[in-house]
């Protein structure tokens, strides 16, 4: 018997950890096989992701490695293309696929559990596609850190005021948990970092939040909501409200009240919808394209398959009105795994099935170091007490001991020692510079200006510590993207 887990995210990996805790006996001796499936060898704790991208936590810290947790089942680095399931067939494509140039291969299982997650909910926005940064994995966290600490760059060594206004200004789109603890950790990490550049003040950035609602996290409650509105507008952090991006076209942010904000900072946090494998599958779904489940986590309508997370619409039994959904959050996520697998464990085993009802606990969230806003239980707390227990909560759930611990030794590092502010933007590309070495000389070398960045013996000098400003920066060039 295998069941096939599809994605590797809260729902995957915990479902695949319980079932492999206790199938033990089968997997020993081969009557089952668990085959997860996933684009990423590893799980992204989501919650930590602000944290990453301003340096207080280690972005391997962030992820936990499959194949370390999930030791007793295959794991196959790929993506679910679509999924027949009349046939118990699913469609994959992985790296050796791709590196071999053949096509994708079938994959047969028993069982089935679908739980790809969702990506980000993009509008047809223009502009936002060349210039619009998204922030849902760890490679975006750390990708958006870097941007930022080099417009600081950029800012810091051009002499055209334009081109330094626009470095400055960085506009996040979505009040959301994402857009909201984002802006927070960075503002924060910006500022601290402003204090090493010798013309470049807190004063000089300006951020700016864009919401197309009429209020910001509203997983916390109104009145929460609107004490992190005045905190963040207390930090000189621009709060739109009942504001939409309309075109971020050459650079320049246009508002729906008609602002126009140069800028090369776009970050997009409006939402999410569900992966795109659900619309290639034969499985019922909703109007707004999730799985329509039943109170036992299966698929409606459907036997031997599974689902739970953001790609399903699970009934909120604890909700009390007919038809409630359960949010699709990381805290119904983890919780909805657990019962999923006890219940594929009891269709093996002619057990009856568990039905999921979790009442909703609340919501934490950040605003900065020492900064939050909670609202849990009924108990509204903000400033420390709402930033501590924000920690304290994630900390908690943050997968494995090794994890805990990892992150527990660095948020106390952290407070004993000043905040990290390198950017390692050649990351992303790590080949430019033994590419520039290893490449034919330009055809047209250009000469040497008089009393240039030229040595005693002619050659080029290294004018890297220099005061000379980089023509790309001095034109407005993309330096940094």
């Amino acid at each position: 018997m295998r069941v096939l887990v599809v994605g590797g995210g809260y729902v995957g990996m915990y479902t695949a950890l319980y079932l492999q805790r206790h199938l033990k006996a089968e997997l020993r001796s081969g009557k089952a096989e668990i085959v997860v499936v996933t684009p990423d060898p590893y799980m992204t704790y989501q919650p930590f992701l602000p944290e990453a991208a301003a340096g207080n936590i280690s972005p391997r810290h962030v992820v936990v490695p499959l194949r370390r947790v999930l030791d007793k089942c295959r794991i196959v680095i790929g993506e679910a293309r679509s999924v027949d399931h009349a046939k118990r067939t699913a469609t994959i494509t992985t790296l050796a696929t791709d590196e071999e140039g053949t096509g994708p291969v079938q994959l047969r299982y028993d069982e089935l559990v679908i739980a790809p997650g969702s990506i980000s909910r993009t509008l047809p926005v223009p502009g936002l596609a060349d210039y619009g940064i998204g922030f849902k994995t760890v490679e975006e966290a750390i990708g958006l850190r870097n941007h930022v600490i080099e417009q600081m760059d950029i800012a810091s060594s051009t002499r055209d005021p334009a081109i330094r206004d626009a470095a400055l200004t960085f506009v996040f789109v979505g009040g959301g948990y994402a857009g909201v603890e984002a802006l927070a950790e960075l503002e924060d990490m910006a500022r601290y970092t402003a204090r090493y550049y010798h013309n470049v003040k807190p004063g000089d950035l300006k951020w700016v939040l864009v919401e197309a609602t009429g209020r910001i996290l509203p997983e916390v409650g109104e009145e929460m909501g609107q004490y992190a509105v005045r905190e963040l507008r207390a930090r000189n952090i621009d709060v739109r409200l009942d504001t939409r991006l309309e075109s971020c076209e050459g650079r320049v942010a246009v508002l729906s009240d008609g602002t126009r904000l140069p800028t090369r900072t776009v970050v997009w946090t409006a939402g999410v919808k569900p992966a795109p494998l659900l619309a290639a599958t034969d499985l019922p779904r909703n109007e707004r394209g999730r799985l329509r489940c039943t109170a036992h986590l299966t698929v409606e309508g459907v036997e031997h398959a599974w689902a739970a997370g953001d790609a399903a619409a699970v009934p909120d039994l604890t909700a009390g009105e007919p038809g409630r959904e359960c949010a699709p959050n990381a805290q119904h996520a983890v919780r909805q795994a657990k019962v999923l697998a006890r219940n594929v464990i009891a269709t093996l085993r002619g057990a009856p099935l568990e039905e999921y009802a979790h009442k909703y606990a609340g919501s934490v969230a950040s605003l900065g170091l020492h900064k939050g806003v909670a609202h849990v239980y009924g108990r509204k707390l903000k400033g420390y007490p709402a930033w501590f227990m924000h920690r304290a909560y994630h900390l908690s759930r943050v997968p494995t001991f090794n994890r805990k611990a990892r992150v527990l030794a660095e948020w106390t590092l952290a407070g004993l020692f000043k905040r990290e502010i390198v950017s390692l933007g050649s990351l992303e590309h790590p080949r430019a510079e033994f590419e520039l070495a290893a490449g034919p000389p330009p055809s047209h070398p250009r000469p040497p200006s008089p009393g240039g960045n030229t040595g005693a013996s002619g050659e080029p000098r290294d004018t890297r510590g220099s005061n000379d400003i980089p023509r790309g920066i001095q034109d407005g060039g993309p330096t940094s993207d």
